[in-house]
């Protein structure tokens, strides 16, 4: 189901670990909604068992132009073969445990809703479009064209409770292959210690 074309990762900049996740292994994931794009709403610290949330900037659309000079920020491109890597590991991520998986941006639930239909998610995706979840948890964020970002990062939580962050992540497209190595090493232990 690999519909893209592949990016060389190479000729974009890469992003640095600038400290900004560095406060979150151990925080509670925060008590709030979050809209849905199967919609519901969804409160992340009530979720129990594994959670893998990944948060990204935004997906392009084909009908809108991405920001401009988005490909030389560093770390923005490369949330369409994000989401279709967790798309396409969704099946190995459940049988590693993981009882929900979450993409997280702070586009609106329709905007999101385009790229679930238009990528075939198994999974919804989240509105953090008041970034109250990003606000809760201190979470490194960035600006273009009047819209605040999410950086791209990866929360693995237990009963609410984050036991590991990826960050930054590079290639994006790689970052499911990450998650489930490091699931793989902590498939036995869901005590949610981190």
């Amino acid at each position: 189901m690999n519909n893209l074309q592949q990016v060389d990762w190479s000729r974009l900049p890469q992003p640095e670990d600038d400290g900004g996740a560095r406060h979150l292994a151990g925080m509670r994931l925060p008590t709030l909604e979050l809209a849905s794009t199967d919609g519901g709403r969804v409160d992340p610290s009530r979720l129990r068992g594994r959670t893998v949330l990944y948060l990204f900037p935004m997906t392009g659309r084909p009908d809108i132009a991405l920001p401009p000079g988005w490909d030389e920020i560093p770390g923005a491109r490369g949330c369409t073969p994000q989401s279709c890597a967790f798309r396409d590991h969704f099946a190995e991520l459940k049988s590693l445990g993981v009882a929900q998986l979450f993409g997280v941006s702070t586009q609106d639930t329709a905007y999101q809703c385009e790229a679930v239909a238009r990528l075939h998610l198994p999974f919804p995706l989240l509105s953090d479009n008041r970034l109250s979840f990003a606000t809760a948890l201190g979470l490194p964020v960035f600006e273009v064209q009047g819209l605040t970002l999410l950086k791209r990062l990866t929360l693995i939580a237990h009963d609410g409770v984050i036991e590991h962050v990826f960050y930054p992540v590079f290639p994006p497209d790689r970052n499911a292959d990450d998650v489930i190595e490091w699931l793989k090493g902590h498939h036995a232990n869901q005590s949610g210690k981190p």
